[in-house]
């Protein structure tokens, strides 16, 4: 990013994650999780993790969330060190909707958290789902939607609760091949609509070159940074890029580090 003269600026930071670490302890027994790493993600920009199973994903997002706290390093979303609960939209691979709350309600539900007036709170979803195009499915309940119109539902939820910076942890895993292609160009479309900083993290390496402008490549327990690279496809995203012989280079690439890093 440049100033009016010219001058190369840094963009400002949504998250920066810096020497964190993390292990459990149970009687004698210590569990690594995370060696000390780093990360960072730019405001407005999408950025995914990759790594092998049960490798410390998940953790980190625990941490980043505020749910967990690190053994070392520090986290700061927006510059700010400390008290991270509330600073982002959390989404699990399962949607977790309430079957008793209608779409509406569902996607009202972090602003009932947050003590947003019912009124406002209603305008709110209903605006969204709008825009959207989700408006007929507004009084339905969660027992009636496909799986991937659930999936829909809970990301506009997440967007409701803090449309800023958004941790999507494999939000589209449990979908079938069509719906979640189908989804992936809704989430591009969801991403740049709201300008939301979104941290995802994916098992899919030809999703996570489709969506993302970097990835990190994660070893396997405990989880350090293999690789970081920057996705240089143009933007709008379409699925024929990845095609494009620089998307196939890289699906390569990843495909060979993530099967040697898991062979050990």
């Amino acid at each position: 990013m440049e100033d009016e003269a010219g001058t190369q600026v840094e963009e400002p930071l949504k998250l920066l994650v810096k020497g964190v670490s993390k292990r459990y302890s149970a009687g004698k027994q210590r569990l690594e999780v995370l060696r000390p790493l780093d990360l960072q993600v730019k405001k407005g920009e999408f950025v995914t993790l990759i790594g092998p199973s049960g490798c410390g994903k998940s953790t980190l997002f625990n941490i980043i969330a505020g749910l967990e706290e690190p053994d070392q390093g520090l986290v700061m979303i927006d510059g700010v060190e400390g008290k991270r609960a509330g600073k982002c939209g959390y989404m699990l691979q399962q949607p977790l909707l309430l079957p008793w709350r209608t779409v509406e309600e569902n996607v009202m539900l972090g602003l009932d958290v947050r003590r947003v007036p019912r009124k406002q709170a209603q305008e709110e979803a209903r605006a969204l789902l709008a825009h959207f195009s989700l408006s007929e499915f507004a009084q339905h309940y969660p027992a009636t939607l496909s799986g991937g119109m659930k999936q829909r539902v809970a990301l506009l939820r997440t967007v409701l609760f803090n449309r800023d910076f958004l941790l999507l942890d494999e939000p589209l895993g449990a979908l079938d091949a069509l719906t979640r292609l189908s989804l992936q160009m809704w989430l591009l479309d969801l991403w740049q609509e709201v300008h939301a900083s979104v941290l995802f993290i994916t098992h899919d390496v030809r999703e996570a070159i489709l969506l993302s402008d970097r990835i990190y490549v994660l070893s396997t327990r405990p989880a350090g940074i293999l690789r970081v690279v920057d996705v240089n496809l143009s933007h709008p995203r379409r699925q024929e890029q990845l095609t494009e012989p620089e998307a196939l280079q890289l699906e390569r690439e990843l495909v060979g580090l993530l099967l040697k890093e898991q062979q050990g």
